[in-house]
């Protein structure tokens, strides 16, 4: 390794960029989907009472919901609380998706069950052009109270700050958005808080009961419904795990079958020594198991500083799962074996005097 050291840190860093990509991406993907579904769940209430056939919390469904329906839903045993609220995503340039989700709440009943606490500035106003941030978005995106949002092709004052973070990191006026989106008298969704002396299980089983045609969502299984919503990202991890370890596998390829043609002649001196076509062999996949370890370890640390990064600049996680690290170790390992097999095979056929005759 040490002969090439340019080719050897070249190969390295190939190994490393196919680390990064599967480590991060997946990374990303989980880290983003859980942050979410952990402000989701940070809303202080147990129950997300959702209209039929819905995500719940996606940002896309339809206002079904009649507000008045939160007088029923108060008379179940067991409930304490009802908050109305709505959710819808806009359009947003400067957005990673391209969206963003914004929350239409009646903002004191809503922080009464979230424990939201305006840390500069003031509440929104109701049926008016305001709204509030949660301080961590805040940073990220460098405003201040007085600033204006693009939200609905218009400009919304961004009138205060609140903490913690609980839902979507933008709130108006339920009104505002009602009005907005044609859905006066209707939301999204209900957040229900349990009495202290019943269980979150009790209460959601005593509202599936006498509400069958509606969804009922524990907060705390906010996180697996937000893994199983999107069965397609299953299928484009996997294809990016596909590609990196194929990219991986080629570079080992690569680098040990120039390895074995510059050492043709050493080859051939080792073999008229005795040594046997095993040993050969395991010579050089020892070689690409070591660059492959080497940059496994070097694609880690990068992953880990673009991470560092990451976190520095935006609200986005990275979630470096021991799991997916175990996995990137076993995919980067046989990969690297894979890679080296055919340049192995063909270092231990070489035939003896053919190789010490080799210029």
């Amino acid at each position: 390794m040490l002969h090439r050291p340019a080719r050897t840190v070249v190969s390295v860093l190939g190994i490393a960029v196919g680390v990064l990509l599967i480590v991060f991406t997946i990374g990303l993907a989980n880290g983003s989907m859980r942050e979410r579904a952990s402000r989701e769940a940070n809303i202080g209430a147990e129950i997300l009472f959702c209209a039929s056939g819905t995500i719940c919390v996606s940002g896309s469904e339809s206002f079904r919901l009649p507000v008045s329906m939160a007088q029923d839903i108060e008379q179940i045993e067991g409930v304490k609380t009802i908050v109305p609220i709505a959710q819808n995503s806009v359009s947003a340039e400067d957005s990673n998706t391209g969206s963003r989700l914004v929350d239409g709440i009646n903002f004191d009943e809503y922080a009464n069950v979230a424990g939201l606490k305006i840390i500069e500035g003031r509440k929104f106003a109701e049926n008016s052009d305001e709204a509030v941030i949660d301080t961590g978005w805040q940073k990220q995106k460098k405003l201040k109270v007085g600033d204006s949002l693009k939200l609905y092709e218009r400009d919304f004052k961004i009138v205060g700050t609140y903490e913690p973070a609980a839902g979507a990191r933008i709130k108006i006026s339920l009104a505002t958005m009602q009005k907005q989106l044609g859905g006066e008298g209707k939301v999204t969704a209900f957040l229900v808080k349990a009495k202290d002396d019943f269980t979150p299980e009790q209460v959601a089983e005593k509202l599936h009961a006498q509400f069958p045609d509606n969804q009922i969502v524990l907060t705390k299984d906010l996180e697996e419904l937000y893994m199983s919503s999107y069965p397609a990202l299953d299928i484009f991890l996997n294809v990016i795990i596909g590609v990196a370890a194929t990219i991986s596998a080629l570079v080992i390829l690569l680098t040990m079958y120039t390895t074995v043609t510059e050492r043709t002649r050493q080859i051939g001196i080792m073999k008229s020594l005795g040594m046997s076509n095993s040993q050969i062999a395991w010579i050089i996949t020892q070689e690409a198991l070591l660059l492959s370890f080497c940059g496994i370890v070097t694609g880690i640390i990068l992953t880990v500083v673009l991470r560092f990064i990451l976190t520095w600049v935006t609200t986005l996680t990275v979630e470096l799962s021991p799991l997916v690290l175990t996995l990137v170790f076993i995919i980067g390992l046989l990969g690297g074996a894979l890679g080296a097999l055919y340049p192995a095979l063909r270092a231990a056929r070489l035939d003896a005097i053919e190789a010490l005759s080799y210029e």
